[in-house]
């Protein structure tokens, strides 16, 4: 797909979007989060940019896999993105299933150019699991989009990070080969990658590659919880990427406020978070 655009001098400004955990029933996420009116929240917040390039929603966009919960993140973003005149991007993430996903949403695999730039997104679930992988398939795949430079060169957009996690819990659901997925990038034009999973803002960098983390829309991860432990509070927000046509993108953090920001979700002890880690994470 390609999305001309006549501001292309400036570069690419992108409004990225991450675990947003939308039910298709409206369950309320931890049965105290409302995820839809979390979303509505995020985009009536990101009305106030001045433009917008592309949306990239990074995974974990349902949390029950349903078809109807796509058909509502679809019902949000769709037109938002319209309106603005951007393009979408979608990823899949752990809680994400393929089946809703891809007949609401379509491929889970896509290249996107935009302003000539070209963004990547690739499926770094696990069927069953919360860790994330890419196989060598995927890596091959990726390797031959990227043997022909983009313009302005590209953005890879995964959910699992290929970045370590700052908790115990996370730390055991990371990216498990995350040094393939950046050697390949970094054989080619790759210029920044995006990724969620982590519910926290976060930017570094690897292999010579900025890695942007964005905020969760359905709930904020504690980075500094106590060692061993996860924690998570009622809050969302999103990043603005600002990729130039050369040098280094610029990133901001955006809280999208509402009434019971800071409300404890979960504090799970260290016991629960080895239960889950074994459960979720890769078999020994």
């Amino acid at each position: 797909m390609t999305h001309p655009n006549p501001s292309a001098e400036r570069g690419l400004r992108i409004l990225h979007l991450s675990d947003t955990h939308l039910f298709g029933d409206g369950t309320l996420h931890y049965g105290m989060v409302d995820t839809l009116a979390a979303l509505d929240r995020v985009l009536t917040r990101a009305n106030e940019l001045e433009h917008v390039d592309a949306v990239v929603a990074s995974g974990d966009l349902s949390d029950d896999g349903s078809a109807e919960s796509y058909r509502l993140l679809a019902s949000r973003i769709g037109p938002w993105a319209d309106e603005h005149g951007a393009a979408v991007v979608y990823a899949m993430g752990n809680h994400d299933l393929r089946d809703g996903f891809e007949r609401v949403l379509g491929a889970r695999e896509v290249v996107t150019e935009v302003n000539g730039f070209r963004i990547v997104a690739i499926d770094s679930s696990v069927p069953g699991a919360g860790y994330g992988n890419i196989d060598a398939g995927q890596l091959d795949v990726l390797h031959d989009i990227l043997a022909e430079p983009a313009v302005h060169g590209t953005v890879v957009v995964v959910h699992h990070p290929p970045v370590p996690a700052s908790s115990a819990l996370l730390a055991a659901l990371e990216l498990q080969n995350p040094g393939d997925l950046l050697d390949v990038c970094a054989s080619g034009d790759v210029r920044l990658v995006l990724a969620g999973h982590y519910h926290h803002a976060l930017v570094a960098e690897t292999a010579g590659i900025p890695v942007v983390v964005a905020p969760g829309v359905a709930n904020t991860s504690d980075a500094i919880a106590a060692a061993g432990t996860e924690r998570a509070t009622v809050g969302s927000g999103f990043a603005v990427v600002d990729l130039p046509v050369q040098g280094d993108p610029r990133v901001v953090f955006i809280a999208a406020p509402g009434p019971e920001d800071g409300t404890e979700i979960f504090d799970l002890d260290a016991a629960e978070v080895e239960r889950i880690a074994a459960a979720a994470g890769p078999s020994a």
